[in-house]
């Protein structure tokens, strides 16, 4: 049927009138009417004349062969790998899509439909683009020959709702009682670094902490593709990177964003993800009374994550570093991080406070560790396990709070 489709593809495209504005009721209704011209003497379910429709439809008006996969609610991540190649990932598990591109160009079309709305452009010149979709997923587009086997495509969707703290309880990713120290610590303004790895559920557990920001706070958040939805905020600001073009148009900065927000009267700033060397800003902000602040990581435990900001600070900075130490040691308080285990779920795995420094070196004091308690029906069971009392509280005690039982 593919060829089907796309021969009546050509033959709608023939009938429209490229002058004006044409709305999606009259493609359908052009679409309805090819159809049937090609049906007539020939057997054609009802099922078939519906999937030929709406492939149509996608083709000329959404992402085409993605578009099923986009509206699937269950889906979690797309993965085009040149026209011929599509993956999708549902319940952490990976799958292989039946549906294809007609060519490379008609894909590289999609990649440029997706990138207009959005301040980026992708050529020969730019053939790498981080941009999202109008929902706010996520994406990464490689042109061909950059990528060899035909231009990739990855969109990591969200889920339409942003899960909250009690929904991760449910489905086991924390404990009832490290939610609530979590929310004692966000309200008394600790600042805080998420880390994990890719797909670990950084920016979902980011947007979920959010809700313990009080309502009242001015917040700004700084991405390179405005992904975060953050919760219950009203005085909110969202500022997004920009690609430079061959037009002149000048690149602003993950960097750019975070100087710029000093100057905003920011309460809490929240850098959706540190990849370089704007962590040295994120650390200036962090140590410039903007307590409270959050951001995530790539990193495979606490530990490592300080030796990623170190490595990330050097990139833009050339500092000493135990300078760069102290200053991670005074701007970060507390980091969690987050991975995915063997059965593909998401948890907690480990909460820890940076405890200031100690023969050159930070300390970090461990409060939560996750610890497996067995397999059930192909799931692990473990629960996080409290290690340590926090040691700083000098914050609580300003804001008139406590951990309870300490």
């Amino acid at each position: 049927m593919e060829g089907v489709s796309s021969l009546l593809r050509e033959q709608v495209l023939k009938q429209i009138d490229l002058s004006r504005e044409i709305s999606d009721e009259e493609i359908e209704t052009l679409i309805a009417e090819e159809i049937a011209k090609f049906s007539r003497g020939k057997l054609l379910s009802i099922k078939e004349r519906v999937r030929i429709e709406k492939q149509i439809f996608n083709s000329l008006r959404k992402l085409d062969a993605i578009q099923e996969l986009i509206e699937d609610k269950s889906v979690t991540e797309i993965m085009v790998n040149g026209p011929n190649q599509i993956f999708y990932e549902k319940a952490g598990r990976i799958y292989k899509f039946d549906g294809q591109f007609s060519s490379e160009e008609r894909l590289v079309d999609i990649l440029q439909q997706i990138v207009a709305g959005h301040n980026r452009v992708i050529n020969l010149a730019s053939p790498i683009v981080d941009t999202r979709l109008e929902d706010g997923s996520r994406v990464n587009m490689v042109l061909s020959p950059i990528s060899i086997g035909g231009s990739a495509l990855t969109i990591r969707k969200f889920p339409e709702h942003p899960l909250t703290i009690e929904q991760l309880i449910s489905i086991g990713s924390l404990t009832p009682e490290v939610a609530e120290v979590l929310q004692i610590l966000v309200r008394a303004r600790y600042s805080m670094v998420i880390s994990g790895g890719t797909g670990s559920g950084k920016t979902t557990f980011l947007n979920a902490l959010s809700q313990y920001i009080p309502n009242d706070e001015r917040i700004i958040t700084i991405e390179d593709s405005a992904e975060l939805q953050i919760q219950g905020v009203p005085n909110l600001v969202r500022l997004e990177t920009r690609n430079s073009n061959i037009d002149g148009v000048e690149a602003i900065t993950i960097r750019d964003l975070i100087r710029t927000a000093l100057r905003m009267r920011p309460d809490r700033i929240i850098v959706g993800e540190c990849r370089g060397a704007e962590a040295f800003d994120m650390l200036q902000a962090f140590n410039t009374g903007h307590d409270g602040s959050l951001s995530t990581g790539h990193a495979n435990s606490c530990v490592d994550i300080l030796g990623r900001l170190e490595m990330m600070v050097l990139m833009g900075m050339d500092l000493p570093l135990s300078a760069i130490r102290r200053q991670i040691a005074s701007g970060v308080d507390i980091i969690i991080h987050l991975g995915r285990l063997r059965d593909k779920s998401r948890h907690v795995l480990e909460i820890a406070e940076v405890d200031g420094m100690e023969n050159g070196e930070i300390r970090l004091n461990m409060l939560y560790v996750f610890e497996e308690e067995g397999v059930v029906d192909g799931k692990i069971v473990g629960q996080l396990k409290k290690k340590g009392n926090l040691h700083h509280i000098q914050k609580m005690q300003a804001a008139g709070l406590r951990v309870p039982g300490e």
